[in-house]
């Protein structure tokens, strides 16, 4: 029965390949790159990723826009879909249902599963947020120890600081940052480890950065990558090649920074309060 199963799965394979048709419904072009790649990645990760208010299944942002243009001209069409929280989306890619992450720092359990492809796109700083009015001295790690922590599941700061944390540090962790931002503002957490900027984009977006501190000295700078998940049918040298060389080009016309500034302003509009209209003269 096991190699009527085997024989069967390897006919599957076979059909698969034949057609070239991967997991993620992509169809392999000429030059043996996708026409069509699926990506997805931290939906609670303004500006760089957010889901879109327009499409809910879908995901916005600066890394969405960078991706499309370093791929414009390959013939690749990128689909940035919101598959669920951020635990879910790497298990999405992990599996090859989904071909790519529109954002990750290296670590080495991800280096097994997945293609990063270089260079990095930006440098993400992550930082101790704390309740204001409840910042404690800090100098380094150590003096993180013996407090209660929160951050998002599955989330990632760092090889180093991951291992640390790891072996040194009480970080509980929940799947959304709002959650995060709530134990802390309730004296459940001490401190919140999180990105700066999508930090800072959540808590505005949630009313309470007059609430919130950033412990001085607490950066934590990474290098943030696209990647390709070793089980997607469209993982082949045609992408990578596509990926790196556009990704190169837009680092070195400066299109990340820009990208970042304007889905700021975008992030930003959507909780502008709407003006209210004047009265008409009569």
């Amino acid at each position: 029965m096991a190699a009527r199963r085997g024989f069967t799965g390897r006919l599957y394979l076979a059909a698969v390949l034949t057609l070239g048709l991967g997991p993620s419904g992509a169809v392999l072009a000429a030059g043996g790159a996708c026409e069509r790649i699926v990506v997805t990645g931290n939906s609670q990760y303004p500006p760089l990723l957010w889901v879109n208010p327009d499409d809910p299944k879908r995901l916005t942002g600066a890394a969405v826009e960078l991706l499309e243009m370093a791929l414009e001209g390959s013939g690749i069409n990128v689909d940035v879909l919101h598959v669920g929280p951020w635990a879910r989306a790497q298990e999405e890619v992990r599996s090859g249902r989904v071909d790519m992450l529109a954002g990750a720092f290296l670590t080495p359990a991800r280096l097994a599963e997945m293609d990063y492809i270089h260079p990095p796109y930006m440098e993400v700083p992550s930082v101790i947020f704390v309740k204001r009015g409840k910042a404690f001295p800090y100098s380094g790690w150590d003096d993180l120890r013996g407090k209660q922590g929160s951050s998002l599941v599955n989330n990632s700061f760092g090889a180093a600081f991951d291992t640390y944390a790891a072996d040194h540090l009480d970080i509980s962790t929940v799947p959304s940052i709002q959650q995060s931002f709530e134990l802390l503002l309730r004296d459940r957490a001490d401190y919140v480890v999180y990105e700066r900027h999508q930090g800072l984009a959540l808590a505005a977006q949630l009313n309470i950065l007059d609430q919130l501190d950033i412990l001085e000295g607490s950066l934590i700078n990474e290098p943030l990558y696209y990647t390709v998940s070793h089980n997607s049918a469209c993982n082949s040298p045609a992408l990578r090649a596509a990926l790196t060389l556009g990704v190169y080009r837009m680092v070195r016309q400066g299109e990340p920074r820009r990208l970042l500034d304007k889905y700021r302003e975008i992030w930003a509009a959507q909780f502008a309060p709407i003006p209210e209209e004047e009265p008409a003269l009569e």
